[in-house]
């Protein structure tokens, strides 16, 4: 019996590369050898306009928040894995995920739902959790629109499965559709295991591909790496370079009302949340949500937001007050 989520895969088979580009100099780095190679990545801790991101691996992954979307300004260029950003195949950017790693995005608006490869680092515009390819975009319903109101999951199995294929030099493009309960997963590992980040790792102060648009541009022709045999699921598809590739399908979900706050604070102590609600009142109608968060009870600073755009200004206004760690939340 197959995996459900193998019918919702979309072909993925982009070729290779990212850059990290330092913010001060904003001069991006060479492509090694010029060779197209996808790799298993967590990376070290970086700064971005003034906030910490710390990558590690995570297989227990959901959020909800607000997508974005990146297309032809980056298409053929390197992701933070070391592979070309196709525009056109449904992959997305992650600011601290592991790299590669499967999740499930649904948009909250009109249920569209689509599972992506995460093989890139971004979207560093406040307020955002995720950063869709044009094509994912386009197939969820908002690349119009420009942002979503969406959920994230990761998929965690076969999250495990094609990490620990891409530290053994697998390419993982397509690698996904041969995950299923009965059939062997040709190239997979039995017992997969977590690095994380590295024990002593610094911190750095280089950001990945969304910092800026310093990039070279990379020729997708380039010598394949090592690819795992992968079996044809019985599901409408097609074969390209010897790796099959299922088509675009889309699972619609039911859906269900959801909120835009900003939150600024979370206290264990209800006074300290509501002193922090007051002197945010110039930014708009501040409240105090209790809520309860592993069996302990905590106070949460609010604003609530008609929309996306209003969040965004509110967000900015509050950053630029000093309160850096404000963040979009969607419930």
């Amino acid at each position: 019996m197959r995996h459900p989520f193998i019918f919702l895969f979309l072909a993925m088979f982009a070729v290779a590369g990212c850059t990290e580009v330092n913010l001060a100099s904003h001069v991006a780095k060479k492509i090694p050898n010029g060779k197209s190679e996808g790799n298993f990545k967590v990376g070290n801790p970086y700064k971005i306009a003034g906030h910490w991101y710390k990558p590690q691996e995570d297989y227990s992954y959901t959020e909800t928040g607000i997508a974005s979307w990146y297309g032809p300004q980056f298409h053929g260029k390197q992701t933070a894995n070391g592979e070309i950003f196709n525009m056109n195949e449904l992959t997305a950017a992650h600011k601290t995920l592991q790299l590669p790693s499967l999740v499930r995005v649904t948009n909250l608006e009109n249920g569209r739902s689509v599972i992506v490869r995460v093989n890139d680092r971004g979207p560093f515009k406040r307020g955002r959790i995720i950063d869709m390819s044009k094509r994912g975009a386009e197939l969820l319903g908002f690349k119009n629109k420009g942002t979503a109101k969406v959920r994230v999951k990761v998929l965690a199995e076969e999250s495990r499965a094609i990490a620990e294929a891409a530290r053994r030099g697998k390419d993982t493009r397509g690698y996904e559709v041969a995950m299923n309960d009965n059939q062997p997963k040709r190239g997979a590992p039995t017992a997969p295991t977590q690095s994380g980040l590295q024990s002593g790792a610094q911190p750095s102060t280089q950001a990945p591909r969304h910092a800026t648009t310093g990039y070279q541009n990379v020729s997708a022709s380039t010598k394949p790496v090592e690819r795992a045999a992968l079996p044809a699921p019985n599901i409408p598809g097609h074969v390209q370079g010897g790796v099959f590739y299922p088509d675009q399908i889309v699972k619609q979900l039911p859906v269900s009302s959801t909120n835009i706050y900003v939150q600024a604070g979370s206290f264990a102590d209800r006074a300290n949340a509501q002193g922090l609600a007051q002197r945010l009142k110039p930014f708009g109608n501040a409240q105090v949500y209790p809520a309860q968060i592993g069996g302990q009870q905590f106070y949460r600073v609010r604003i609530p937001s008609a929309n996306v755009a209003n969040a965004d200004a509110i967000l900015d206004r509050m950053a630029a007050a000093g309160n850096a760690d404000a963040i979009i939340v969607v419930e």
